[in-house]
């Protein structure tokens, strides 16, 4: 019993370090919020018209009430996960906004983000991009350099799934519980100096 217990010790030992994670979720999300909402903030008036059209985009109410607060959301939200500003408070519309994309853009093309031909969740769209990827590497091998087109990577199908929008989301959750962390955020220092 006594080893367990010093184990345990051990293992509490590195609560010290508990900043690291809160801050490593905050850095992790900065750039994928950033370019969601800055990439919207570009060209507002195909982000609305996309938002709007029932026939090629997500038929959203209000579309340039929902574009705007989309946008406006995972910017300046990118810019609170920084600085550790109201990290608590900016999770929230930021769950919203992921709940959102997982349910009018990436529902409908289930879990995977990147399409896989087997396993759990492989679905037939799925499986006929997989098929089609090694159809169109086969031409690339015959017809191309495909050596130097893959040297930084392979390809992939993009699934477009709900992965992503739902890691996002539990990332965000996590932050709305635990708040910004210790030491490298604004709302550590602010609630240091006024909420003794």
């Amino acid at each position: 019993m006594y080893p367990l217990i010093q184990l345990q010790r051990l293992l509490d030992a590195t609560r010290v370090f508990d900043f690291l994670g809160p801050l490593a979720l905050r850095l992790y999300l900065v750039p994928i919020f950033w370019m969601a909402g800055t990439r919207k903030l570009q060209d507002m008036e195909s982000t609305i018209a996309w938002f709007g059209n029932p026939d090629w985009g997500l038929g959203l109410p209000f579309p340039e009430l929902m574009a705007w607060a989309a946008a406006l959301t995972e910017a300046g939200g990118a810019i609170l996960l920084l600085i550790g500003l109201a990290v608590r408070w900016i999770s929230i519309p930021l769950m919203v906004t992921m709940v959102v994309a997982a349910v009018t853009v990436h529902w409908q093309n289930g879990w995977l983000a990147i399409a896989e031909g087997s396993g759990l969740f492989a679905t037939p769209r799925t499986e006929g991009a997989a098929e089609r990827l090694e159809r169109a590497k086969e031409i690339l091998q015959e017809h191309g350099n495909y050596s130097w087109l893959t040297e930084n990577g392979s390809f992939v199908v993009l699934n477009n799934g709900i992965e992503f929008a739902a890691t996002y989301f539990i990332m965000c959750l996590v932050l709305f519980f635990i708040g910004a962390g210790r030491f490298f955020s604004m709302d550590y220092w602010i609630r240091k100096a006024f909420m003794r």
